[in-house]
């Protein structure tokens, strides 16, 4: 939709710097370039450029007209673009993308039905005249007007609400808290270079609490002796934090007077789920240990894969496995294997080992695959990699653990403030997935970071 009395109060804004919007064909076409979903292989120095990073999802569209900006959803800035404000102080940035979201929210459960999808989309044009008439969202929750025409709730004018709380909640309180962890990991079982670990956590919050502007405080914990919380940023709800919490860095070496908390966090939560902060951490230990062994014997090649999960470690997983690729290599045609525990499958294209380890390790936390490997002619279908060729090849790891943090990080429960009226409903979870966790071929050269002297 188009709303030409918004477009006019654009240009009054900006009078000569107006830069107008184009035909929705012009505009599509500038926006899929700028978002590299067309000639993508073409360097284009505005676009393309180092010195040009972006750091939101707030974009500039460049038109034969001029730069159209911010576009998220193209709202309205009620003041001159130059120079350029900040966005936090664009009301209608936050409100156009909550409306995004709601039409995201409306949309998405039936993507896996083309004629539901048609349904809805054929839908979507009486429900934006509804939830947004004249250019200033009513109610971004489309799938709630979809239900009931009459239900809309006008947005409240208080000047006391946060830029960033786009809507007003009516219900009962309730807050989801869910810290998720993610290690990367490279071990190569060799002397001379040292594997490399790497935990990242994100916070995400789903806070349905009535108010323009409600309080919220949420605190971290760790177990005794726990590493320390490092390099941690927080969203911009974050009210005040203790400076030492955010000077704590994982390029400088862990001592004594590294800030190990508290970590509290008192924030004016916005609508919508969001991530209220990040953090790494230097952890001792990776969660599995592994070895990988592949020689070459003629036209077959020998595997051998170990790894053991540390005894620190949770054994309880809702999935773990191990994908052993083959690149430049043909179909596997012949394949022998015995494994310790677990079932080995082979991918469709027979390319790829599938190790499904499942959802414990045995009681020993050791399990074991050995195996020789033969393969056909290679053709198109079959995966190539310039670094992966002969023996440098990899296990690559995927797991994820439930109610477990590597850190030991968790929230409790009864330590989250509300500062409103009745009795909140809170959830806390955590969870730990493996991200980018590969064990190197010991037997031959592999990529690595640096090497010890």
């Amino acid at each position: 939709r188009r709303y030409p009395t918004v477009e006019i109060r654009a240009e009054t804004f900006n009078g000569s710097t107006h830069v107008p919007v184009p035909s929705d064909s012009a505009f599509l076409k500038a926006l899929l370039f700028e978002l590299r979903l067309i000639d993508d292989h073409i360097f284009v120095e505005h676009r393309d450029t180092c010195t040009r990073i972006n750091h939101s999802s707030v974009y500039s569209v460049r038109t034969e007209g001029g730069d159209l900006w911010p576009y998220a959803c193209l709202p309205l800035v009620e003041e001159t673009l130059e120079p350029r404000p900040p966005l936090l102080t664009v009301s209608g940035l936050s409100q156009g993308l909550a409306l995004l979201l709601g039409i995201v929210d409306y949309i998405s459960p039936s993507r896996k039905n083309e004629a539901e999808m048609s349904a809805k989309i054929g839908q979507l044009r009486n429900l934006l005249i509804q939830a947004c008439p004249l250019g200033t969202p009513l109610n971004t929750n489309i799938r709630s007007l979809n239900s009931s025409f009459d239900d809309i709730q006008e947005m409240p004018a208080d000047e006391n609400q946060p830029a960033w709380r786009s809507n007003t909640y009516k219900g009962k309180p309730q807050v989801n808290v869910c810290i998720t962890e993610k290690v990367k990991c490279m071990q190569y079982d060799k002397r001379d270079v040292v594997d490399t670990w790497q935990v990242y956590g994100a916070v995400n919050c789903k806070c349905d609490i009535e108010g323009s502007a409600p309080n919220v405080t949420l605190s971290l914990n760790l177990p005794t002796n726990g590493p320390p919380l490092q390099d941690i940023v927080v969203h911009h709800c974050v009210t005040s934090v203790d400076p030492a919490m955010l000077m704590s860095s994982s390029a400088e070496p862990l001592d004594d007077s590294v800030y190990n908390g508290p970590y509290k966090f008192p924030f004016i939560p916005p609508s919508d789920s969001f991530n209220l902060c990040y953090y790494t951490s230097q952890v001792p230990v990776p969660p599995i240990l592994g070895c990988y062994q592949l020689i070459e014997e003629g036209s077959q090649l020998k595997i051998t894969v170990n790894l053991k999960l540390h005894e620190s470690i949770k054994n309880s997983f809702e999935y773990c496995e191990a994908r052993i690729p083959f690149f430049n290599r043909g179909p596997i045609a012949q394949l022998e294997y015995k494994v310790s525990y677990g079932q080995l499958d082979l991918s469709r294209e027979k390319s790829l080992l599938v190790w499904v380890i499942g959802q414990k390790f045995p009681k020993s936390l050791e399990v074991s695959l050995t195996g020789t490997v033969s393969f056909g002619t290679a053709g198109k279908e079959h995966p190539t990699d310039y670094v992966c060729t002969g023996n440098t090849a990899y296990v690559k790891l995927y797991f994820r653990i439930p109610d477990f943090t590597l850190t030991g990080c968790y929230v409790d429960q009864h330590s989250i403030q509300i500062f409103v009226p009745g009795k909140p409903k809170i959830t806390a979870s955590r969870e730990l997935i493996s991200s980018d966790y590969y064990i190197w071929n010991s037997k031959a050269p592999a990529p690595m970071v640096y090497k010890t002297l």
